[in-house]
């Protein structure tokens, strides 16, 4: 028979706990929030009436030639958002690891702090304002933010990256662009290209929000679509965003497999 040591009562769990529960009911109190006011019989009539007019969605070929479209486009937002970034990254990360000495190891983090730091849809007003509306506003906003993410995330891989390779290198008279690219680039670009394809799926979410900010894309649309009060026009944009990141969270899921079988 087994016997398990019995559990110590954790006070500092309990005052966790309690902690997070009155801080919440303190916010619900500070912004006068009700939950119940969703459940009354008015509130549950004007849902289902609002949700009704969206059915069923507009299927026309003119319509679903629009989508279609729409989606082409915010596929070619994140995608080359994605590149772009991962190419600054590739360039950031050398100064961010340390390569470079301890000066610029802290202004880089300190840049690629400040550009993840912004949200996406304020980058995406500044560039909207910058160099107008359309879909080179929204992937100028996602490189600059993605490449703040992307950046930090390839100097912590770059810098936990054992350094024998790098400094035989250096020894053998290699610059550090060189032993970067011929001795750690080997040993750490499929955790790159893993974050990479990580950001991927996350710059194909946020490019449909983008356009609600004049980005380009299905956002843009759809924030057209909702402006009209064209709900069914409004369902057919949102199953298209729907069906286009399950499709990309499976397309990248296989890459990642295929990936991790090949170094496997």
């Amino acid at each position: 028979m087994n016997h398990y040591p019995a559990r110590k009562f954790c006070l500092k769990c309990l005052i966790t706990l309690l902690l997070v529960a009155i801080f919440i009911v303190m916010s619900f109190a500070y912004l006068s929030l009700n939950p119940l006011a969703l459940f009354t019989q008015q509130a549950m009539s004007d849902i289902a009436i609002y949700t009704a007019r969206f059915f069923p969605p507009d299927l026309s070929p003119s319509f679903l030639q629009k989508v279609w479209s729409g989606v082409l486009q915010t596929l070619a937002i994140s995608a080359m958002a994605t590149l772009l970034s991962a190419i600054a990254s590739l360039f950031l990360a050398l100064p961010a690891a340390g390569q470079f000495g301890r000066s610029a190891k802290v202004a880089t983090r300190f840049f690629l702090n400040f550009l993840r730091s912004v949200p996406e849809l304020v980058w995406a007003v500044l560039m909207v304002l910058a160099v107008g509306l359309g879909p080179f506003a929204g992937t100028l906003a996602l490189a600059l933010h993605t490449t703040g993410v992307l950046g930090r995330l390839f100097g912590e891989t770059l810098e936990n990256h054992s350094p024998n390779a790098t400094q035989a290198l250096r020894l053998a008279g290699a610059s550090n662009t060189q032993a970067f690219i011929y001795g750690a680039l080997p040993g750490v670009y499929s955790q790159l290209l893993s974050y990479s394809l990580y950001r991927w799926e996350m710059n194909i979410r946020m490019a449909t929000i983008l356009g609600f900010v004049g980005a380009g894309g299905l956002g843009q649309i759809l924030y057209y679509e909702l402006s009209l009060l064209h709900e069914q026009q409004a369902s057919t944009v949102i199953m298209a965003m729907l069906i286009l990141v399950v499709a990309v969270d499976m397309i990248s899921n296989k890459l990642r497999r295929v990936q991790m079988h090949s170094l496997g």
